[in-house]
């Protein structure tokens, strides 16, 4: 009797949160006439897609009811309201999602109302009869049940109406990925001017000011060479440390844009070598990877220089003295997973690097989670997708 009673409440509460929507959806008509108004006016067309956000707000808040009570939830499918007001008005006008939550809304006033007049004598006489029916003779409850029927037929009733069609569905699924395809080319081509930007200021900091020195001592010691060879040896002999010193960082750069780590000791050997000489206790773990055909080369370099960051921000800051990498391949999706037991409390916009990362693995069509509770650990998870 107790949990028929839990149920039964519960079922009541449903359906009049369903009525008190219904008679929202009273309130609407006179927005709908008003918006109609002025759409027609054309000096009011702006109101029109402020007035089916609310209505998709509305539809929305019913969604989230029925899957609260169902278990399932309902999807949503809408054409995005962006650009001008023209745009904005015809994506309005021409979503069948606008029209869907409409027919929803008439209907609902209805049915919303009726559920709950019928289920109010009903839970009232429920308490009675299946109170005395359960309590004393010991039965089961057979009116307080209906009350829940009656909110199961409502969120039934409101998935027929709120569920959008499988071509809406796809529509909706095409606008949004097109959508997100355009916030990760906009991050992949800032990370690129990036890039572009520090590979430009390590050459001309470092490459260019030595290669300048290293010309000027050759032309000194060319000039000293017939009146003071031994001041010319020294010169050429600062020349060639100069050359080297070049070389070293011109080596640093190309590392930057794809270390040649990863053409010789493929993933899994770079990724040794980097935890080799990040100064902490790493253990690296592979399932996998090596197997088979290598990724591509852009997902093998995102990847590394994914546990480059990651190891460095340990290094730095979490204060611990091991971490862990864990490489899987599975099927056409490379895991990279880097874990430190340090201090936690990662602040992404504190320039940690996470930046950088999220628009290199985005770039690929990746994920990145990042675990940082404060006491830690910190856990950086990164999925890439690839063809093997």
């Amino acid at each position: 009797m107790k949990e028929t009673l839990r149920r039964a409440g519960a079922a009541m509460a449903q359906l009049v949160r369903g009525a008190g929507l219904a008679l929202v959806s009273y309130l609407f008509l006179a927005l709908i006439l008003f918006t109609a108004f002025v759409t027609v006016l054309v000096v009011g067309a702006a109101v029109l897609p402020e007035s089916v956000q609310l209505l998709r707000r509305t539809a929305g808040f019913k969604r989230r009811l029925v899957g609260r009570w169902t278990g399932r939830p309902i999807p949503e499918a809408y054409l995005p309201l962006t650009g001008g007001v023209r745009a904005r008005v015809s994506a309005a006008l021409t979503d069948p999602g606008t029209w869907r939550d409409l027919r929803w809304l008439g209907v609902h006033f209805v049915y919303g109302l009726v559920l709950l007049y019928v289920a109010l004598p009903l839970a009232v006489l429920g308490l009675l009869v299946d109170g005395v029916w359960c309590g004393i003779v010991g039965r089961r409850a057979v009116l307080l049940p209906l009350v829940v029927r009656l909110a199961d037929l409502d969120a039934h009733w409101s998935r027929l109406l709120l569920l959008p069609s499988p071509e809406a569905q796809r529509s909706a699924d095409l606008a949004e990925r097109v959508e997100e395809l355009t916030v990760t080319r906009a991050g992949a081509v800032a990370a690129h001017g990036a890039e572009l930007r520090r590979i430009e200021r390590d050459l001309h900091d470092g490459t260019q000011a030595r290669l300048v020195s290293l010309s000027m001592r050759v032309g000194l010691a060319r000039r000293a060479y017939d009146k003071d060879p031994e001041a010319a040896k020294k010169l050429l002999a600062d020349a060639q440390d100069q050359a080297e010193e070049a070389l070293t960082e011109l080596r640093h750069v190309v590392r930057g844009i794809h270390p040649p780590i990863l053409t010789d000791r493929g993933l899994v050997g770079a990724v040794r070598a980097l935890a080799a000489g990040s100064g902490l206790d790493v253990a690296v773990h592979d399932d996998g990877v090596e197997a088979g055909t290598r990724a591509p080369a852009a997902v093998e370099a995102a990847a590394y220089f994914v546990v480059a960051e990651a190891l460095t921000n340990a290094a730095k800051h979490s204060g611990s003295e091991r971490a862990s990498v864990e490489l899987w391949r599975r099927g056409a999706m490379l895991r990279v997973v880097v874990r430190d037991e340090g201090r936690g409390g990662v602040d992404e916009s504190g320039g940690s690097g996470l930046l950088g990362m999220r628009r290199r693995v985005a770039a690929l069509d990746g994920t990145v989670e990042v675990s940082s509770p404060v006491g830690g650990p910190t856990v950086i998870e990164v999925e890439l997708p690839c063809a093997w």
